[in-house]
């Protein structure tokens, strides 16, 4: 099976679903199911080659002012697009609803592979952080689930993940298809927990909390604090940990000095060895995740990976397959819920590390399980197209306009070509002419120091 893979973000930035990218791609590729090849937006100066399958890299603008970090791919690039196209898919796998969507749209046009694309991220979120105005927040969700229900199949990570979609005006069906993690199962020993954690104060019998993530306030991360205030006002002791970067991490270090508890709160910044993420997993005795913007919280299964049981918010798609008191906890969104749950829990710890073990043996997925899983689903949707069964799509008629849209590009790119090269012979020509007068000069200057010398 030939398969492509399209996601809007891939190393240099690193984040969740470039995460899940690399997982397909890697996983698929080892284990000989498939050839893949990646597209993807192209940053500056990176290299693209060294990974396990090829990827194409295709022309991109610098959005980094408008959504941190990352550049927007033109899905239009009619090389790249060619030369996916050579490639010839049986299945297109697009993992972002913009422009990764688009181009595997034009892609199918060009060789029939059926679309399937998984929605990984609340977009409602991210729009309105990214666009101010009602009326264009909404026509740009509305775009983007016309975009979405042009794709053959529609995967979501989650059942919440899917009802969010939903929200934005998509119609159509959805299949949950839950991603993996690629911690292995089992806790890590004692020597690698103490080469991990060694330089900080962590007493031994203080329960250890722990997040592990990217440092936004939309993850609940005040509440966290906020939840540490209270137990230490309750005169309880303890450590918080934090483990992670981001746009609010010095916000929330002067919050846990606001709060009068910088001394037992640790912030220890962006962290990319998994081993060591797995220490500090294996360490704590409970993971605080009161995110209700994350679809699928990896962190979670991560912890779980470990047999590190998470406290939840009740209903955030972070719980769904966690059952209160067995292999999780579920509380409210408050800081006094948090509080309430950990002064309570904290009581009888032998109990809180068996439903981290519980956690381990109920809610684990590694990412073999899931591309397994995604890779079963491909070929029953490869065998329902030739058996012509695959459901009608919407918008046949835009997929037209997005060729003759594609069609104007590739045009538009060999014309930029043209001039690229003309710059470059007229450059080159330049160089000859300056090289031809620097020779003249030479010669007329030898000729007058000659005439100088016999003088």
């Amino acid at each position: 099976m030939r398969v492509v893979l399209l996601n809007d973000s891939f190393p240099p930035i690193i984040d969740g679903v470039a995460n899940v990218v690399m997982n397909y791609g890697r996983i698929m590729t080892e284990t000989g199911k498939a050839e893949v090849v990646v597209g993807t937006p192209r940053y500056p100066e990176v290299d693209y080659t060294g990974y396990p399958y090829a990827v194409v890299p295709y022309q991109s603008i610098d959005t980094t002012g408008i959504v941190s970090g990352y550049r927007a791919g033109n899905p239009f690039a009619a090389k790249a697009i060619e030369e996916l196209t050579v490639f010839r898919p049986d299945i297109i796998h697009t993992h972002c609803p913009i422009s990764s969507t688009v181009m595997a749209r034009i892609l199918r046009n060009e060789t029939g592979a059926p679309v399937v694309f998984t929605y990984h991220t609340k977009f409602d979120v991210d729009i309105a952080r990214a666009i101010r105005g009602k009326f264009l927040q909404k026509e740009t969700a509305k775009a983007m689930a016309d975009n979405i229900s042009a794709c053959d199949e529609v995967w979501v990570v989650s059942q919440g993940a899917g009802e969010n979609l939903k929200s934005l005006g998509y119609e159509g069906e959805y299949r949950v298809m839950p991603n993996g993690v690629d911690f292995p199962k089992g806790r890590v020993s004692d020597a690698d927990v103490r080469n991990a954690t060694e330089k900080y104060h962590l007493p031994a019998g203080v329960p250890l909390f722990l997040f592990v993530g990217r440092m936004m306030k939309y993850k609940g991360l005040p509440l966290i604090l906020d939840a540490m205030k209270l137990l230490a006002q309750e005169g309880m002791d303890f450590r918080m940990v934090f483990v992670g970067g981001g746009a609010d991490a010095q916000e929330m270090q002067d919050k846990a000095q606001e709060n009068g508890i910088a001394d037992k709160v640790i912030f220890t910044g962006p962290e990319y060895d998994r081993n060591v993420l797995r220490a500090w997993n294996t360490r704590a005795d409970l993971f605080l995740f009161p995110s209700t913007y994350d679809t699928n919280g990896i962190v979670v299964r991560e912890a779980a990976a470990c047999g590190l049981a998470s406290v939840l918010i009740k209903d955030s798609c972070a719980a769904e397959g966690i059952t209160d008191g067995r292999n999780g906890y579920i509380i409210e969104e408050s800081a006094e819920a948090m509080a309430a749950c950990l002064q309570e829990v904290c009581k009888d710890m032998d109990r809180v590390h068996q439903v981290g073990q519980n956690a381990m043996d109920e809610i684990y997925i590694s990412w073999d399980t899931a591309v397994e899983l995604a890779y079963e689903r491909y070929g029953e949707i490869l065998e329902l197209k030739n058996r012509g069964m695959l459901p009608a799509r919407k918008h046949e008629t835009s997929d037209y306009f997005l060729n003759i849209a594609s069609g104007l590009m590739e045009k538009t790119d060999k014309i930029f070509q043209m001039r690229e090269n003309l710059q470059e012979k007229t450059q080159e020509l330049g160089k000859d002419i300056r090289a031809d007068i620097k020779d003249d000069l030479h010669q007329v200057r030898n000729i007058i120091m000659g005439d100088i010398d016999e003088q």
